[in-house]
């Protein structure tokens, strides 16, 4: 899950580093892949879940059923906020996932679930939230 504000999920490398023309770090080839889903399609499965009457007692994965290389979310990012740097690859973090995707079958199945943000789309929100948000650590 990537998201605009300060959520613990976020994705191996930070925005904020693109958006200032920093080097992010990927750990390992860049190849691993992740089912990165924004934090509204998150709330909207969640919020469906409340209501759906089949829902109790089920273990429902809510994601967008996809899979994103490191490599392609570096590159997407890099593209949206114009940089021109390149990722410093750091080796593997010991018990990193290689692949990682969500079957959502069970979501759309009991909860009409459909994602609604796409991964570009979510990416887009998270810069535009992150360039105009005060620095990490500023007093509001």
């Amino acid at each position: 899950m990537y998201c605009r504000h300060n959520c613990h999920a976020r994705s191996s490398f930070e925005a904020s580093a693109l958006i200032e023309n920093r080097s992010p770090t990927i750990y390992g080839d860049g190849e691993q892949t992740r089912d990165f889903t924004y934090v509204a399609n998150v709330v909207d499965g969640v919020l469906r879940a409340c209501e759906a009457p089949d829902a109790s007692g089920e273990v429902i994965n809510v994601a967008t059923g996809g899979r994103i290389s490191l490599n392609q979310l570096f590159k997407t990012m890099r593209h949206l906020v114009g940089g021109t740097v390149e990722p410093t690859y750091r080796d593997v973090r010991p018990g990193d996932v290689k692949d990682s995707q969500a079957d959502i079958t069970k979501a759309r199945r009991l909860l009409g679930y459909q994602p609604t943000v796409s991964f570009e789309d979510g990416l887009q929100q998270t810069i535009a939230w992150y360039r105009t948000a005060p620095p990490a650590g500023a007093s509001a």
